[in-house]
């Protein structure tokens, strides 16, 4: 079978209907098949795609309303120096363990704060955490182990 040998297959195509040539055509006179009044039945009805009857269409709005979001961006959750005290001295501290333990919600793309908020009593190994400046000292100072 190559192209050049195919056969048409009858009423295959159906032939486009030509409208507003007498009545006889089937769509001749006055409406020819647009229906009433309106834009759509008038001469040149190309319509532009989100086109809404003049006012500002959605698609101008939008950026006013909502700028850009990287999908790469981080949801940061912060955790106080104090809350860390539940932990048992020489435990290594991870987020994974604070979402096993229920103190935080699992959730994509989460990065964990410390915040120096409070004292830390226990020696901790911490890590896999972000420390606000505070808390690094803190920390450090209460011996614990950061990474």
């Amino acid at each position: 079978m190559e192209l050049h040998n195919i056969k048409k297959i009858k009423g295959n195509r159906k032939p486009k209907k030509i409208v507003g040539r007498g009545r006889g055509s089937g769509k001749g006179a006055h409406t020819v098949g647009k229906g009433q009044k309106g834009q759509k039945s008038r001469a040149g009805k190309n319509i532009p795609a989100g086109f809404e009857g003049g006012q500002v269409p959605l698609f101008r709005k939008l950026p006013i309303l909502s700028r850009f979001k990287s999908p790469k961006r981080y949801k940061t959750i912060t955790i106080t120096l104090d809350r860390l005290n539940i932990f048992e001295d020489g435990l290594e501290i991870t987020p994974q363990t604070l979402i096993e333990k229920g103190m935080i919600k699992k959730t994509k793309r989460t990065k964990v704060k410390v915040v120096g908020t409070g004292e830390l009593k226990k020696i901790l190994n911490l890590s896999g955490f972000e420390f606000s400046e505070n808390a690094r000292k803190q920390a450090e100072k209460a011996g614990a182990v950061l990474s």
